[in-house]
């Protein structure tokens, strides 16, 4: 957040809270959580752009290695094995694997949509931020499940796997996604031979989406229009703003 708020400033673009958001400031654009961008996008008139809840699991199981359903938490309560369960986009609960239903947190909604899959384990995870089906800015952000992120040299052997992979997917499903987004990649490992796959993680709106260790410049420029003024909204991305 400090990092793209002082790449804002240097853009001339004044960086405000939440609280002092004010339609009398002129056109604005947000970068923060979903309840307060909710609060604030009719006042500010701007356009949240997220990808749909089916996303990943709509994708041939080519690109995610493991088997995903959407549901909701009512199904998730009836699960007898462990499973990775996780909220489609809004970060409502953890996302983790639970042993069964029955661990997941108290005082969920069961009509709240919920992503399950199969447990799988990845060596490394890699956000990417892109912007017209192009990766614009990337940072590895965890190794086995663990925080450890490190910026994506763009010429390093592991950004040429991960730009064929993603130009493999954008070709398949880029479609179906905001043309400002984030999704992220990782080494999916194969149990039952050496080395390992890359695979998506998942898909998150590009403005509640931490940076890690991606450049800064890159990453405002996919959030500027990933939540900006509705009336700026490419035709294309309509059906991706938040209601």
């Amino acid at each position: 957040m400090e990092l793209l708020a002082v790449e804002a400033a240097g853009r001339g673009m004044a960086v405000r809270a939440a609280e002092e958001v004010s339609a009398a400031s002129g056109p604005a654009y947000w970068y923060g959580g979903p309840a307060a961008g909710a609060r604030l996008a009719g006042q500010m008139e701007w356009a949240l752009l997220e990808p749909t809840d089916d996303w990943l699991a709509e994708l041939p199981q080519e690109f995610t290695g493991r088997e995903i359903r959407v549901a909701t938490v009512l199904d998730a309560w009836a699960l007898q094995r462990p499973t990775f369960v996780k909220p489609p986009r809004d970060k409502s609960f953890a996302a983790d694997v639970y042993a069964d239903g029955s661990r997941l947190p108290d005082g969920l909604d069961p009509a709240t949509p919920v992503l399950l899959s199969e447990v799988v384990t990845f060596a490394a995870e890699y956000r990417l931020f892109l912007l017209d089906g192009q990766i614009a800015t990337g940072s590895r952000y965890a190794v086995f499940g663990r925080l450890d992120p490190l910026p994506l040299d763009p010429q390093s052997p592991i950004a040429s796997e991960i730009a064929e992979f993603v130009g493999g997917l954008v070709a398949e499903a880029g479609a179906a996604l905001p043309s400002a987004v984030v999704v992220d990649v990782g080494q999916l490992l194969d149990p039952y031979r050496p080395g390992h796959r890359w695979a998506v993680v998942e898909a998150n709106m590009a403005w509640f989406s931490h940076a890690y260790a991606a450049d800064p410049t890159r990453v405002l420029d996919v959030v500027i229009r990933a939540a900006g003024p509705r009336d700026k909204v490419r035709p294309s991305d309509l059906s991706y703003i938040r209601h």
